[in-house]
């Protein structure tokens, strides 16, 4: 018994120490190392339910203000060589380069300062996807020439975030995310036919996407302490 009590005694000294990890910093500089996301439909892409592994392509800023902060976020994706199917999973095959840019400011609210400090965030944004590539028809016997696809998307986003932050020491702390994008955005798609007139053809759409993010991860350096 009295070895149980001295454990908690220990275990509580411990949650002491740690506690008011960042709220003696004024700033906190975040790295995403991982990110399992989904990025926006081009065309009349088939597997947008596919989620995405994304390594070191995100950073944020905060501003900290006791259990409150200000955060400044963003990301930019650039992938050569992306390839999906298009109208159905056996009529085109698309194969070019994709460039997804987000730019988001918002808050983030934690609900303590011990070592596992839960918390939820909400980030306004802008959001910019492009693709620029070939579709070809899968039916290799097919007489349609391959054309040219140019797609972008540009919008608005509104994130809701939950996280958990695990604060190694008093100045780095390790943090997971889960975050859903609301998508409100322009888009504009051009095509070029292989026929000998080069048939160009332009579509526009105003349009809604929600996409999931299931998990990010990152460390945060905490930065200037308060005097």
């Amino acid at each position: 018994m009295n070895r149980f009590l001295l454990i908690i005694a220990l275990l509580l000294i411990n949650t002491g120490v740690f506690a008011q990890v960042d709220g003696n910093y004024n700033y906190s500089i975040g790295i995403r190392g991982y990110s399992l996301m989904q990025l926006p439909k081009i065309a009349q892409q088939t597997n947008t339910d596919d989620f995405n592994n994304v390594w070191l392509s995100g950073g944020m800023l905060k501003l900290n203000d006791n259990q409150m902060a200000f955060r400044i976020s963003g990301h930019y994706l650039y992938k050569r060589d992306y390839s999906f199917n298009n109208q159905c999973e056996t009529c085109e095959s698309a194969l070019g380069n994709l460039s997804d840019f987000s730019a988001k400011l918002g808050f983030e609210k934690n609900f303590n300062y011990s070592i596992l400090q839960p918390y939820f965030a909400s980030d306004f944004g802008f959001r910019s996807t492009s693709f620029k590539g070939t579709v070809k028809q899968v039916n290799t016997s097919s007489v349609k020439k391959p054309y040219s696809l140019n797609t972008s998307k540009n919008g608005g986003t509104f994130t809701p975030v939950l996280g958990l932050k695990i604060n190694l020491t008093k100045q780095v702390s390790f943090f997971t995310e889960s975050s859903l994008d609301f998508f409100y955005f322009y888009e504009r798609q051009e095509t070029v036919l292989g026929d000998a007139a080069e048939t160009r053809t332009f579509a526009k759409y105003y349009k809604f996407e929600a996409l999931l993010n299931p998990i990010s991860v990152g460390l945060q350096l905490h930065l200037v302490r308060k005097n």
